[in-house]
Order: structure tokens, then C-alpha cells, then sequence
């Protein structure tokens, strides 16, 4: 015989410290993935707020820039455009 042998007991108390253990690392390491994964979330969720703040600036743009108050602004300040006289009108009937 080399050495003691451990009864059944010890063997079971030894195998529940190292599930003790194994589990520990477990709850541990899914802890610090799930405050990686709502520190990712979150930093999307201000990318995404800023961005729905930018479209929406971008959209008043777009609006103010075409409003036909503007284009016909232009076109008679820069085109030396303007509006037919109204006998110089034609209705064309099909």
C-alpha cells in the first residue's frame, strides 16, 4: 500500500468542493459576460439615440431646402424666372 486510502466520504466531499468550485468560476465568469454584454447594449443604445438625433436634424434640412417657398425664391433671384402672364396660359383638353 503506498499511502492512506480515502473512504467513500472524504471522496464525496471532494468531489463536491471542486463542483463547489467549477461552479463558482461558472457564476463568476457568466456575471462578468453579462455586465460586458449591458455595457455593449448600452453603448449602442446611445449610438442609436444619437444617430435618431442626427436623422431627424437631417430631415428638417432636407425640408427646409426643398420647401417651394425656397425653390421659387431661387428661381426668381437666381434664374430670373417668374410666373406667365395669364394670357400666356394654354389649357390643353384631351
Amino acid at each position: 500500500m503506498i499511502g492512506p486510502r480515502l473512504s467513500n466520504d472524504a471522496w464525496a466531499l471532494l468531489f463536491l468542493a471542486v463542483l463547489i468550485i467549477v461552479t463558482s468560476v461558472g457564476v463568476a465568469y457568466s456575471a462578468y459576460r453579462t455586465r460586458q454584454g449591458l455595457s455593449q447594449l448600452q453603448t449602442l443604445e446611445a449610438e442609436r439615440d444619437q444617430l435618431e438625433v442626427e436623422w431627424t436634424q437631417l430631415l428638417l434640412e432636407e425640408h427646409a431646402w426643398g420647401s417651394y417657398s425656397r425653390i421659387g425664391a431661387m428661381a426668381t433671384a437666381q434664374l430670373h424666372m417668374q410666373s406667365p402672364a395669364p394670357s400666356d396660359v394654354v389649357m390643353v383638353r384631351p
